[in-house]
């Protein structure tokens, strides 16, 4: 069975939709930024603000190594690891890559608190909208390398899961 790794903006709802539909489907769940807080002992604000953007990307980078080898898993990826080629890649070779979107509204609504994104914090000069906008149409051309789009704006954790279900039952892609 293959991966199913879920990519898209902060606040799309990668870690409430992977939860649900791991179970759903009786998959393990794989939260990235969850596993490399872990594994380091520390927040992922804490590893940007103490070792910078680039030492935490590397970590991101040998946990999708890790990750790729294996199956029958949904991942959580962080907001910005698609934006590496070599991650791409990996991914797709493991998995099918969905893509959850929302607008930059919705975004903001689920982002709102100060702290705890640190990529939209560094990016937020007074006005968190348009730095979300910002950061939304430079990553754009990353997410637009998914095999599968689902908006969350409207939907919950479990319509979501319920949504990636169908679309991917629908194109063959899972079956059961």
């Amino acid at each position: 069975m293959k991966n199913i790794v879920l990519v898209g903006f902060m606040g799309t709802g990668k870690t409430s939709t992977g939860k649900v539909l791991a179970q759903r489907l009786g998959k393990a769940f794989i939260d990235m930024d969850s596993r490399i807080e872990e594994e380091q002992g520390t927040t992922i604000p804490e590893i940007f603000e103490t070792k910078g953007e680039a030492h935490f990307r590397q970590l991101e980078k040998e946990l999708v190594k890790k990750i790729s080898q294996r199956a029958n898993a949904v991942v959580s990826t962080g907001g910005g690891t698609i934006k590496d080629p070599e991650n791409v890649k990996l991914l797709k070779q493991s998995g099918l890559i969905v893509c959850l979107t929302a607008s930059p509204e919705v975004i903001l609504e689920r982002t709102e608190r100060k702290g705890e994104r640190p990529v939209l914090d560094g990016a937020d000069e007074g006005d968190r909208l348009a730095a979300v906008k910002k950061l939304l149409a430079e990553r754009e051309q990353f997410y637009r390398q998914a095999d599968y789009f689902i908006d969350t704006g409207e939907l919950s954790p479990l319509q979501a899961a319920e949504r990636i279900v169908h679309t991917l039952k629908t194109r063959g892609e899972l079956h059961g």
